[in-house]
């Protein structure tokens, strides 16, 4: 069939659906007396391949490798777990707390402030292009792109340099989808609604996702559209969630494209570019508490008389990425070279701490701007020896980042950061008799950052407390790191895989933070060094018969802190610069009980120390204990049912300060969330599903929320909330 009416049918289906959505509103319920639960079954071939595919990992060394050639621990997300997980809801957030141990829970908001990787915050990619803002952590990076993009999620856990600059927790990499290679045209079209249970009004939002992909002789295409249009958010007393960082009345997009060429068998270029924007445009207002009065924050309709300040709220991105690969650059050596450029603009709720009433300013919005262009060159060579093989990758990065954050009005709060770095690294693996594993690498880092002469701006908490305005002498700030890595994994039985791994990553993290907040006149007086994180990580993979098992302890320490504390006298946040001591543990067990039914249950524990002070870390790096069960049980050929099992332990480790908590020591409290969902195949072509997350309207607050004392943070979670579509493929 040719591309053209492929095209014009999807185009067709579209308008159809989106002046079906009212009607779609109306027939939800018949719809669920339709639906059983889950996905369609796989062929045996599909299988073997799918097996295969969570098999290999590109993240921890930039090339395709078996993950039983990794002295590390690594989670992997296929796309079944996806689209299993994407029935209850579409946010990357919920989906990656609830699959990878180790991984804060979700803040239930579009911020993952404080959803951070084994305490320290991971470097969040598509491709292998950093979607963070490390210059400026705005933590935003995790919910950058629709989530239907997506093929497989790797998340490598530990610090590491392999990438470069803000991956003190590890790295999360969404691997967008590829076309199929069968010389068919693939498709599917999805309708869906989304609304809460407990208080259906004004509730109802609508998402429309379609997507098409296939190759033509040697060109391939994958198109990806979703449209997305939430509804106000309820918790479980009916109330409308609180807006700082809110998805009420959110509106998100998402355009992805990816075209490829194979020149030869070798040889091959492909292009991709992603777009994608999410604004919460809303009418309402904060009624703002906190967790020293004991009162939630919530929002209701904008008095008469009055409307939300400020434009709205969200992120903003467009990635555009070029690959080039070369399989027989010369015997036993490939290449592959990335270029990439990328466009943030991420605009932040209104806030009265950015006040200045003498200049007749009430408040403000920051908007954190970051231009990237990169490039980067891997080559890999292979050699073999006897029993031993041994594989060398090696290479340059390049990246010009340029990142600022201006207010919406004008005001120049941080200026702009010019980032030159290049680096070289080169890497090892030796494999021994197929069993004994070692690797080795180190990174030589050289990054260049350029800062104009400038002003801080003064802000006020109230009337007579205001910061005092300095100007600040620009600089060339001149950072040089050399990192290394070692590991170790013995797979002689399958019983018992012990590992161990030695990585350090270096951090630049949140410059932007320390320069808007500075005391001195000098920026080369800024405490602004590098922060150089040891990782140490031990521990072993089990497979029994049915039964996979991991465990692994870690310890983390950095001789500079790599976050934050609130200041209440002057509303302004300072660098904590001491040194820190993390450590944890994570253990996940996967049963097969029969190829209709299997679990998967997780636990991951981590603490944290300021050494110099001997006193614990906040809820910004150290979340409480989180434990996880996934159930997956297919009843029937065309139907599947998963249940999600979400526990959240307390965490109380901070005393009052003159009766009250502060910064982000508020004590956490224990909870429990259980969500279900399902699908059912009507057809070959068609298939309904169904997920309601809370499913026993749990009435909680977030960990974040609990233990975040600023005002209007304290927001409660999601009462029970339905999600109900239907799929439509070819």
């Amino acid at each position: 069939m040719p591309i053209t009416i492929i095209i014009i049918k999807i185009h067709l289906i579209l308008t159809l659906s989106i002046n079906g959505l009212k009607m779609l509103k109306t027939r939800l319920s018949l719809l669920a007396l339709l639906i059983a639960q889950s996905a369609s079954a796989e062929t045996l071939q599909e299988k073997v391949i799918n097996d295969n595919v969570e098999r290999i990992v590109v993240t921890g060394s930039r090339i395709v490798e078996s993950i039983d050639e990794v002295p590390a621990t690594i989670t992997i997300i296929n796309r079944q777990q996806i689209e299993a997980q994407l029935k209850v809801s579409p946010e990357l957030q919920s989906l990656l707390a609830a699959l990878v141990p180790g991984l804060a829970p979700s803040t239930g908001s579009s911020s993952n402030s404080g959803q951070t990787l084994r305490g320290r915050s991971p470097l969040v990619m598509i491709d292998g292009v950093p979607q963070s803002t490390p210059l400026r952590n705005g933590s935003l990076g995790i919910r950058t792109l629709d989530a239907s993009t997506i093929e497989r999620i790797e998340v490598i856990k530990g610090a590491t340099s392999i990438y470069g600059n803000g991956a003190a927790g590890g790295i999360i990499n969404y691997i967008t989808k590829k076309a199929n290679n069968s010389g068919k045209v693939n498709g599917h079209f999805s309708l869906s609604s989304r609304f809460s249970a407990v208080k259906f009004e004004d509730s109802a939002g609508q998402r429309l996702e379609a997507s098409i992909n296939g190759t033509i002789d040697k060109f391939s295409y994958v198109l990806n559209a979703s449209y997305e249009e939430n509804g106000v958010q309820r918790d479980a007393e009916g109330d409308v969630q609180g807006l700082i960082y809110g998805l009420s009345d959110a509106k998100v997009q998402n355009y992805f494209s990816k075209f490829g060429y194979q020149f030869d068998d070798d040889k091959s270029l492909q292009l991709t570019y992603n777009h994608y924007r999410s604004e919460q445009q809303s009418d309402l207002v904060d009624v703002t508490g906190s967790v020293n009065s004991g009162e939630k924050t919530y929002a209701i309709t904008a008095p008469a008389g009055t409307k939300p300040l400020g434009v709205p709220q969200g992120p903003k991105n467009d990635n555009f990425m070029v690959k080039y690969t070369d399989e027989a650059l010369f015997d036993n050596t490939q290449i592959v070279i990335d270029a990439y450029a990328q466009k943030i603009d991420n605009i932040f709720f209104f806030s009265a701490s950015l006040a200045n009433p003498s200049e007749g300013y009430s408040g403000g919005q920051s908007l954190i701007k970051s231009d990237k262009k990169g490039l980067r060159v891997t080559l890999n060579s292979q050699f073999e020896w006897d029993n031993l093989e041994g594989t060398f990758i090696y290479g340059i990065d390049a990246l010009n980042d340029v990142t600022s954050q201006p207010l919406v009005d004008g005001r120049k709060w941080v200026p702009e950061m010019d980032m030159e770095n290049l680096a070289g690294f080169f890497q090892s693996k030796w494999v021994y008799n197929d069993d004994l594993i070692i690797k080795a690498g180190i990174r030589r880092e050289e990054i260049d950052l350029a800062v104009d002469d400038y002003s801080t701006l003064k802000l006020c908490v109230s009337a007579d407390t205001c910061s005092i305005p300095l100007d600040v002498t620009g600089d060339t700030l001149n950072y040089r790191a050399t990192t290394y890595n070692l590991g170790i994994r013995y797979n002689i039985m399958a019983s018992f895989q012990p590992f161990a791994n030695y990585s350090q990553g270096a951090d630049i993290s949140d410059i932007g933070r320390l320069l808007r907040t500075a005391t001195v006149t000098d920026i080369s007086l800024i405490q602004t060094q590098a922060s150089i994180i040891d990782n140490y990580e031990i521990g072993f993979i089990s497979d029994i018969d049915n039964l996979h098992f991991e465990f692994s302890a870690y310890r983390s320490t950095s001789e500079l802190g790599t976050t934050n504390e609130y200041d209440p006298n002057t509303g302004v946040y300072l660098p904590v610069r001491a040194p820190q001591e993390i450590y944890g543990y994570e253990a996940l067990a996967h049963y097969k009980f029969n190829s209709e039914l299997n679990v998967t249950a997780t636990y991951a524990w981590v603490e944290g120390k300021d050494t110099a002070n001997d006193i614990y870390l906040g809820a910004q790096q150290i979340s409480a204990p989180k434990g996880t069960i996934n159930i997956n049980w297919q009843p029937m050929d065309n139907a599947n049912v998963a249940v999600t099992y979400l526990y959240v332990g307390d965490r109380k480790k901070f005393d009052q300060v003159d009766g009250q908590y502060v910064g982000d020591k508020g004590p956490v409290d224990s909870y429990h969330i259980v969500n279900l969902s399902g699908s059912y195949n009507l057809s070959d072509d068609w298939s309904g599903f169904i997920g309601i997350e809370n499913l026993f309207n749990q009435d909680y607050f977030p960990a974040k929320s609990q233990a975040y004392t600023y005002n209007g943070y304290n927001v409660k979670g999601l009462g029970t909330t339905v999600n109900m579509g239907i799929n439509y493929q070819f």
